[in-house]
């Protein structure tokens, strides 16, 4: 077939181009809000002495979930010490909880929304189909343009890959809700915002924790790719022994990324099951 081509990379070009131009002031307040955030956490986290921290997460672990996860967190988290990567394991830490915070403050209304609405269903759904199957390395190309290398671009593309799930998740809890007890609420007069926050997001939550577990894996998984546009943290480690084949150092940095996925995964696990016992 002789058919012209689509000039569609012209296109996506031309509105890279237009977004620099007429909303580098919002990139900009973006980038300083989002920075600051992750720089705040980042010296918070180092602050304190590496075994203490150790101690509070141990015990925090011990708390939420069972002494076994306990245990797990105080050995892991002092093998990562041993290793000599907490400093760079808080950093990648802090820019975690920044782009799963990020997401699911984004996520949770946009998933009411949806529930809310079968129209902005249809419109958001293949959007987060796209979000979630495009190639996480392309969020990379935007992401410098309008925010330059370094840790903000890094948070903005995990946020793009891994807020889906807590839209998607926000929304099947909320539409699971039994219909016999929203018009019951209905029937007692409620408005949609009680019958929102005292009924749906209640019954909702075990699903919407499972949602942002799933952002929290996913916003980890990006922090080696993060790295390749000037993140900082365990993922540059990893980033730099593929590069220079060093599978030592790419082992041991992996290990702590691993190590701490599980710790993340595990503590979400607890709160979903525990919200689910409530």
């Amino acid at each position: 077939m002789n058919l012209p081509k689509i000039p569609l990379a012209n296109w996506i070009e031309w509105l890279e181009t237009w977004l620099e131009n007429h909303l580098d002031p919002l990139f900009q307040f973006i980038r300083l809000v989002v920075g600051k955030t992750v720089n705040g956490l980042d010296v918070m986290l180092n602050w304190f002495p590496a075994l203490v921290l150790i101690v509070i997460f141990g015990a925090l672990a011990w708390y939420i979930g069972k002494w076994k996860m306990g245990v797990f967190t105080l050995i892991g988290l002092l093998i990562i010490e041993n290793l000599g990567y907490w400093s760079q394991t808080m950093q990648t830490l802090a820019l975690v909880l920044t782009s799963a915070f990020i997401s699911v403050l984004i996520g949770v209304p946009v998933g009411i929304l949806c529930a809310r609405s079968n129209k902005t269903q249809k419109i958001v759904t293949p959007l987060l189909d796209f979000m979630q199957t495009m190639p996480a390395f392309v969020y990379l190309l935007p992401a410098v343009t309008f925010f330059s290398l370094g840790v903000v671009p890094g948070v903005i593309s995990s946020i793009i890959f891994a807020i889906p799930p807590t839209i998607r998740l926000t929304n099947l809890g909320i539409r699971q809700v039994p219909e016999e007890l929203v018009e019951a609420a209905d029937a007692f007069g409620s408005t949609p915002t009680q019958k929102l926050f005292k009924l749906q997001l209640p019954i909702a939550l075990p699903t919407m924790m499972a949602g942002i577990n799933q952002t929290i894996m996913l916003s980890l998984s990006m922090v080696v790719i993060a790295s390749m546009i000037g993140a900082q943290g365990v993922g540059a480690y990893v980033y730099r022994a593929v590069t220079q084949g060093n599978t030592g150092v790419g082992f041991e940095a992996g290990l702590a990324i691993v190590i701490l996925a599980i710790i993340l995964d595990r503590l979400t696990q607890q709160v979903i099951r525990r919200t689910k016992a409530n």
